[in-house]
């Protein structure tokens, strides 16, 4: 594996597993250590989601955390929501890939115990010139 593939590696094994963490003050360390201040985190929620805001009257179809205090939220609702409880635990799939500046990979949520996956995501992540993200958008497929 070259320099590149595993730095790439260790970048996308940090990312998974900052959504299984369970202590807060670790999540903020890896929030701030993943993402530079002013990063975005861009969601394409699930189909669901989006016919839910729609029939609300909202035409925005895409979510956004800003800066470090908005992604500890969304990091830690998405632990509350699917890891505390013990039902999913999130996995990357192997299939990173970087290109200049950005990287791709796709990951999936698993029941702990073990069955099919419960949820499959693509995120692609812009990188700043320190490696950490500016730009995370995750799309739910």
């Amino acid at each position: 594996m070259s320099d590149a593939q595993e730095a790439t590696s260790r970048l996308v094994d940090r990312y998974v597993a900052l959504w299984g963490e369970p202590d807060p003050e670790r999540r903020r360390a890896a929030v701030q250590g993943l993402w530079t201040d002013d990063a975005v985190h861009v969601l394409k929620p699930p189909e669901e989601m989006r016919a839910a805001s729609a029939a609300l009257g909202f035409d925005d179809q895409v979510l956004e955390a800003r800066g470090h205090a908005a992604l500890e939220v969304r990091v830690a609702r998405a632990h509350q929501e699917f890891v505390a409880p013990g039902a999913f635990e999130f996995r990357a799939l192997g299939d990173a890939d970087r290109l200049a500046d950005v990287v791709k990979f796709r990951w999936q949520m698993v029941p702990r115990g073990g069955g099919d996956a419960a949820g499959t995501g693509l995120e692609v992540l812009l990188l700043a010139p320190d490696g950490r993200i500016v730009r995370d958008y995750q799309f739910i497929e």
